[in-house]
């Protein structure tokens, strides 16, 4: 349901425009302080703002109201504002409209005219919100076949969309892939995205954590035993490599593996021909090899902790995922993704595009699940993500502009030109949120 906020210091006003929008669908929210209105637009998803010029006894310059509607436009520039004005405030409310306000009634209004101007900003903003869904969807998709199956792969990046487009791109051949990125960035769903669109996507898809395997049975995992070929061994065992005969094997943490794990691998990878332990005969094996990891490999093979040979045979393409500070349009549909349809407010969705997000995918996903333990119902404020910065104390407010780059009108321009007018972009770039960057723009008059 719209929500419609009236901002009123007349009781009466506020119960007569209440009934109107109630009786015609609409949820309404009424306050008679300026502060509270800030309040509700910086908290609430408000789809219009109906508001008065005045708001103290006997006041009549219309200065609070001037006010009122520039501290909500910087909030949320995009936010349609009614204002209610008398005909002592008519010039003031003009200025105001030439400012951005949609329109202005005077009192008293016509209900019927101000509930079509209502329906149609509604219509008009749901619409605009309808677009940019539908482009943002388009773009996502664009330039890449979708699986076949749901690898619970969510993005809306263009970072992510071209390492969607090369996973999908690979995926066709049986070549080695490396997938390289932080930990919690989202390299296993990469690697089924791989599985799920290749020829093999019915065949054996076995994970494999790496840097979990023991030193002493390395060569019994990847490769099998023979029963009594260490202590404890009562059966024969069937190795990874074996197991995942004619599909894909998924080596995560690959960095992690030692030494002597990385030569039996290299083996493997060469011939197609391993043995279990305790046996002599050798048996061959087909199978892709899909690695991760989040180490930096090229500096392990400096100070020899990493085989050379390994890597390149490991390496033959390689997709590298951005961290989630790296793609923050990715945010959002995440969080949607984690917690439904819960509602959440815009300064909690602006506090979640601005937190580093360290720990990647898997923070926002344990934030989420947290919030939906501890706050099952109602809307989801800032406060109840709990987010804590790097020095382990909840982030606050100023934290997330104290690096922000103060740009110059020329900087501006030059972004805006390098970006070709995508906002997020330019706002990553000089490190602001976008509210904070459309508060530039408007004060160098560039426009967007």
């Amino acid at each position: 349901m719209d929500k419609i906020l009236i901002v009123d210091d007349t009781p009466a006003v506020l119960q007569a425009l209440s009934l109107l929008l109630e009786i015609h669908g609409y949820e309404v929210i009424t306050t008679t302080s300026p502060a509270e209105a800030l309040k509700y637009v910086d908290q609430l998803r408000v789809s219009l703002v109906i508001q008065d010029m005045n708001f103290t006894r006997d006041t009549t310059s219309g200065e609070e109201g001037k006010g009122l509607f520039f501290a909500m436009r910087e909030l949320n520039p995009h936010l349609p504002v009614i204002l209610i004005t008398a005909w002592t405030d008519l010039e003031q409310a003009v200025e105001l409209v030439k400012a951005g306000a949609v329109d202005y009634i005077a009192k008293p209004w016509d209900d019927q005219k101000l509930i079509n101007t209502i329906a149609n900003l509604v219509a008009l903003g749901k619409a605009n919100q309808a677009s940019e869904k539908l482009q943002r969807q388009k773009e996502a998709l664009e330039g890449s076949k979708t699986s076949a199956q749901n690898v619970g792969l969510v993005y809306a990046s263009a970072g992510m969309q071209r390492v969607v487009d090369m996973a999908v791109q690979v995926a066709k051949s049986d070549i080695s892939v490396l997938i390289t990125g932080a930990n919690g960035s989202g390299k296993e769903k990469i690697a089924e995205l791989i599985q799920a669109n290749s020829p093999l996507y019915e065949a054996p898809f076995i994970k494999v954590n790496c840097g979990a395997l023991p030193a002493d049975l390395i060569e019994a995992e990847l490769f099998g035993a023979e029963a009594g070929a260490y202590t404890g061994a009562n059966k024969m065992r069937v190795g990874l490599f074996e197991a995942a005969n004619g599909g894909t094997l998924f080596l995560d943490e690959i960095g992690n593996l030692p030494y002597s794990g990385q030569t039996k691998l290299l083996r493997v990878l060469q011939t197609g021909e391993f043995q279990r332990l305790g046996s002599v005969n050798t048996l061959h094996t087909k199978v892709r090899v899909i690695s991760a990891t989040n180490s930096n490999l090229v500096d392990a093979i400096a100070s020899g902790e990493f085989r050379e040979d390994l890597y390149y045979r490991l390496n033959v393409i390689e997709l590298s995922l951005p961290s989630l500070s790296e793609r923050i349009d990715d945010i959002m549909p995440l969080v949607n993704h984690f917690l439904g349809d819960r509602e959440v407010s815009l300064a909690a969705e602006n506090t979640l595009r601005q937190h580093p997000w360290n720990g990647n995918v898997r923070e926002l996903e344990n934030a989420c699940k947290r919030v939906a333990v501890l706050k099952p119902v109602g809307v989801i404020e800032a406060q109840d993500f709990a987010l804590m910065d790097t020095a382990g104390k909840q982030q606050s407010k100023n934290d997330v502009t104290k690096n922000a780059i103060e740009p110059s009108k020329q900087e501006l321009e030059d972004a805006m030109r390098e970006y070709q007018g995508v906002v997020a972009k330019v706002a990553r770039h000089f490190g602001l949120s976008r509210q904070a960057l459309y508060r530039r723009l408007d004060k160098h008059g560039v426009a967007y």
